[in-house]
């Protein structure tokens, strides 16, 4: 019959190796890397054409959210990861005010095809481009904000996210909204 060894000391006091804790601190350290120059504090007032041609802007679409925190997803149609998040932000506008950006994806024609043959039906402002999202400090997709119903930024990232996590940051921003 063989002995269980004991755990050793490292794995006993923080619960987990020491690689996984590694990991942890780069990942969080690339995260914060990536969105150092995202805007923060309140959101300026972006507006523009849908791909659905219409005009919109940040005030209008945090106004038809009725007192509800809005997210705005930034994205562009060769990004693979913005790809991958589609189904995860569709199913998310089903529950909460949703404004996306595409980013340096085309004209309002080009992304309203785009997002016909993906089968996309969240609001897209167009920003053929990129100058909407250099000037809210984006520098790569996918990127998102939450914004409060004050036009205050709550939380901002960039990279792949869960909808959970989008939708937890959501929760909180309506549940502690000054």
């Amino acid at each position: 019959m063989s002995a269980v060894e004991p755990a050793s000391p490292s794995r006993r006091r923080f619960g987990l190796p020491w690689e996984v804790w590694a990991f942890l601190l780069i990942f969080v350290a690339i995260q914060f890397w990536q969105s150092r120059e995202m805007q923060g504090g309140t959101m300026p007032p972006l507006s523009g054409q849908l791909a659905d041609g219409r005009q919109t802007s940040l005030e209008a679409m945090l106004h038809e959210a009725g007192g509800k925190p809005l997210l705005l997803y930034v994205w562009s149609s060769s990004c693979p990861i913005c790809r991958a998040e589609e189904g995860t932000i569709a199913a998310l506008a089903e529950d909460w005010p949703v404004m996306t950006l595409a980013m340096q994806s085309g004209d309002v024609d080009t992304v309203a095809k785009f997002m016909r043959e993906r089968g996309l039906a969240y609001p897209a402002l167009v920003d053929m481009r990129g100058e909407i999202a250099w000037s809210l400090g984006v520098r790569a997709t996918p990127a998102w904000f939450v914004v409060d119903r004050g036009g205050a930024i709550r939380f901002a990232g960039v990279g792949y996210t869960t909808g959970w996590g989008l939708r937890a940051r959501l929760w909180w921003a309506r549940a502690f909204a000054s």
